[in-house]
Formats: structure tokens, sequence, C-alpha cells
């Protein structure tokens, strides 16, 4: 009898151990191949207009002093042949960016004051300067740490021409120097993907829409369209709410990742790369606790079961259930190789997907909290606890 219980025992942890197996074969094959990383601007070598579209960069900035001498002059040194004008907004900052943003007499300095009630800070600031560039073609939307190549913002607009883009980002490339943020940020952007498949995102008529909120280049007919910045105006993950809000307004988008665009915003620790995920993360669940309880679910399934499963499996000496944990580890791994190599960082990282998961799913779980003990979504001192669009 004893053994008769013992081996339903392993009937059912091999039961378990092919369920993420499963689920991971099934994303790989299913999920609009979010693990590949070769979605970049598409080519525009035939792309050359006979006149140059009007461009105005806006760059909202709160306590960015210490970054802003470094990323705009890489805007200052675009090579785009056509009009271009730059907008810096000061999003009430206190570290002395209002006076820093002074010094380049060739920008137009902003300074809208506190944003309106239900206004997110950042959409505030964005507003301001789209306000104040006027009729323009297009609006570069681009974060206060990106720094853009020359060729950056010429290969954006022809992006934007030759495929009939209302909406053209890029994911910039993040900073991975220190070990936190070589094992946490690819795993963000992976994430990411997986959440919005670039090529589900970049299919019209797709109910997929994302964007890189570092990096964003809007025709102003299709930002009209959609309603402007009012329409998404109380949204802490803008990015996706302003792609959300052109494609159903009818406007083509697309969404790739960076080789002329690079985020240099450093995060030298575990708390603040947390505090960058944590931010947002009950947001991106709609504030929902059966979704954030769903995911522990879920992440616990894909991510613990396969490594649990192997040593398990091994220790206990049941072949099947560790030959079914290894397999789903590796294939898991495998499937965020591509995004570390787009990274330039060591493969055998990949093993270590199942403790990023972990890491990550803390944050997430810590956004539920600070959102019900009244905190919100936190940001350089703005918390916001209005209702996400």
């Amino acid at each position: 009898m004893t053994n008769l219980k013992i081996g339903k025992v392993w009937i059912t942890a091999r039961i378990i151990a092919l369920l993420p197996l499963c689920g991971w074969a099934v994303l790989a094959v299913a999920r609009g191949g979010f693990w590949r990383t070769g979605i970049r601007l598409p080519s525009t070598a035939n792309v050359t207009p006979a006149a140059w579209p009007s461009v105005a960069i806006v760059v909202p900035a709160r306590d960015e002093a210490a970054i802003l001498p470094e990323t705009v002059p890489s805007l200052m040194a675009q090579d785009y042949p056509g009009p271009v004008r730059i907008f810096l907004v000061d999003d009430n900052s206190t570290d002395g960016t209002a006076e820093l943003l002074e010094q380049w007499p060739d920008v137009k300095v902003l300074h809208p004051g506190q944003p309106a009630p239900g206004w997110a800070g950042k959409l505030w600031a964005l507003r301001a300067g789209v306000d104040a560039a006027g009729e323009v073609d297009y609006l570069l939307l681009t974060d206060a740490d990106i720094g853009h190549r020359p060729s950056s913002l010429r290969l954006l607009v022809t992006s934007a021409i030759g495929g009939d883009y209302g909406l053209v980002s890029q994911m910039a490339r993040l900073r991975t120097r220190t070990g936190w943020e070589r094992l946490i940020v690819p795993a963000f952007v992976y994430f990411f993907a997986l959440l919005f498949p670039f090529r589900w995102s970049n299919r019209p008529g797709a109910r997929t829409a994302a964007a890189a909120g570092g990096c964003s280049l809007v025709r102003r007919d299709a930002l009209v369209a959609a309603g402007g910045f009012e329409a998404i105006h109380q949204s802490v993950i803008d990015d996706v709410a302003l792609a959300r809000a052109v494609k159903r307004a009818g406007a083509r988008t697309f969404l790739g990742l960076a080789d002329h665009v690079e985020s240099i915003r450093p995060y030298p620790s575990l708390t603040t790369l947390w505090r960058m995920v944590s931010r947002s993360a009950y947001s991106q669940l709609r504030r929902s606790p059966a979704l954030l309880a769903g995911t522990v679910l879920g992440l616990g399934l894909m991510f613990w079961v396969p490594p649990l499963a192997a040593v398990i499996g091994a220790v206990g000496g049941d072949a099947a259930v560790a030959a079914l944990g290894i397999a789903a580890w590796l294939l898991m791994a495998a499937l965020y190789v591509p995004m570390l190599r787009y990274y330039r960082l060591p493969i055998v990282g990949s093993l270590a997907l199942p403790f990023t998961a972990t890491l990550y799913l803390g944050m997430t779980v810590d956004s539920g909290i600070q959102h019900h003990r009244g905190r919100g979504a936190e940001w350089k001192g703005r918390t916001y606890s209005e209702r996400v669009s």
C-alpha cells in the first residue's frame, strides 16, 4: 500500500512537472515570437522625402540635473536634414534642473507648473511641450536619460514615412554595467515583450498595442486623432496607453528594439531597480488582486516548478520528473538567450532566470501592497493613486 501511495505521488509530480514544459512550448510558438530580438526599425534605404517634415523634440525632465548634460547634446547633434526644434520641459524639479536647462540657448525651456488634478506629471509636461511646438509634422517624445546617436531622428522619420506609421517607437538599450543591472535589466525587456509581443503590436488590427516611452516618434495628426494627451492623462504606464490610443484611432504603430538609442540612467543597486519596476507593476495588472494572485500562481508554475522538479526528481530517484524539470528549465533558458545576446551578456546567465523571475514577483507583490496601503505608484517623490486608463 505504501508503494502504491508513493507511486501516485510520483505520477502527480510528473504531471506537475509536465505543465511548465508544455507552457513554455506553447509560448515559444504561439506568443508572437516574443523571445526574438530581430525587430528593428524598417529599412529606409529607398526613402528620401522631397521635403523633410518638421519635427519637435519634447523632453520632460524631473530632477535630471545629473543626466541632462550627457543627453541633451546628443539631441542637438542630430544630422536631421529638416527643420527641428527642441523643447525641454521642467517637471517641477528641485535639484537644479530648471536652472541647468537655461544653459542651452538653442532649445526652448518650458515651466508648466504643477499638474492639473488627475494628470500624471509626465503627461502634463509632454502636453505643455506639444502645445508649445505648434503645427509641426512629427513629435519626438524622448526621456531625459536617453542618448541618441546622430542618425537617430533621421532613421525614425524615414521609418515613419516609409511604413506610413502614426507612431514609431524604440525600446532603448538600457544600461547593464553593474551585477544587478545585468541580472534584472534584460529580463525587464524580456517580460515586457512577453506581455506585449512586438510582432502583435506592430500588426494592424491586432488588439495588442505598446510603445516605449523613452523614444517615441508620433505624427501630430495621429496624436490629435487619438485625442491628444487629454485622452490618457491619468495613465501611469503612458507609453502603452499612447500606443493604444493611436492604434484605436486607426493609425499604424511600430515598436522595436533600438540600435541607435541608449539609456544612460544608472541603477547601481537592487533597491533602485526594485523601485523602477515596482512603481508601475501593479498598475500593469489593472490593480486587480485577482490578477496579482494569478500572476503569483503562473510565475510559480512556469519559473519555480522546473528547477524544483529537476532537483526533487534527481534526489528522489525519479528520472522522469527530473528529465521533465530539466527540459522545461532548458527551454525557458533557451528562449531568454536572444535577449542576453542583444545585451552582449554571457548566455549562461539564462539559467538564472527562475531567480530573476522571483525578484520580479517580489517587486510586483510589493507594488500591490504599497497600493493597498494608499501609496500608489511612486516616481521621484510623486505618488499616483488615480485609476490607470
